[in-house]
């Protein structure tokens, strides 16, 4: 049975860490405010991840898409793994680790984001997605733990939770995730400047 007030204390020096990391903060409003102008000029933000990182992204994707705090115009995000036909077909026919680089030669654009999930920064296909990503002149946002893997070197932001511990790292994910979300919301849909 685990120690219930050790996981708590985990999670809560997971999160001072970031809450103290002033370049964190940085990135995370370099972030905001290039998606911000990305939406603006009627661009869209991909996502892809494994797992617990897959859903992470489909969730987060949500968030923009269908609404945060704001009763809002959508905005165009998507976790590139919502369709199971193409993703099984891609990885039968071609391998897995292309399944998301394909689908962002398919709908990415200069301009666009990737946002891109693995909590050891070393999945293959993630990895594939950001390079495929960075060929089309996309920014990629890297969202990994405490090293970064490889993932640090093919992301142009890098936000990368200070833990080895895959839960602890989810669960700091979902938080620069919303943190980022609502920045967006408010940044695109002011009174005075909305799509």
């Amino acid at each position: 049975m685990p120690h219930i007030p050790s996981i708590f204390r985990a999670h809560l020096d997971c999160i001072t860490q970031m809450l103290g990391d002033e370049s964190l903060h940085k990135t995370m409003d370099l972030i905001i405010a290039g998606c911000v102008e990305t939406f603006r000029q009627d661009g869209k933000v991909l996502m892809c991840g494994n797992g617990g990182s897959a859903a992470d992204a489909q969730h987060l994707a949500a968030e923009l898409s269908g609404r945060f705090y704001r009763d809002r115009e959508p905005l165009f995000a998507e976790a590139l793994h919502v369709n199971t036909s193409y993703l099984t077909a891609v990885a039968n026919d071609y391998s897995y680790e292309e399944v998301y680089a394909r689908m962002v030669r398919a709908a990415g654009r200069e301009g666009d984001w990737l946002f891109a999930f693995s909590t050891s920064g070393n999945s293959a296909n993630v990895l594939q997605a950001a390079e495929a990503a960075r060929e089309r002149g996309m920014h990629v946002v890297g969202f990994t733990g405490r090293g970064g893997g490889s993932l640090a070197e093919v992301s142009e932001f890098l936000l990368n939770v200070p833990s080895d511990d895959t839960p602890r790292i989810q669960e700091g994910h979902i938080l620069l995730g919303h943190v980022i979300c609502e920045g967006i919301e408010e940044g695109v849909f002011t009174d005075n400047n909305s799509v």
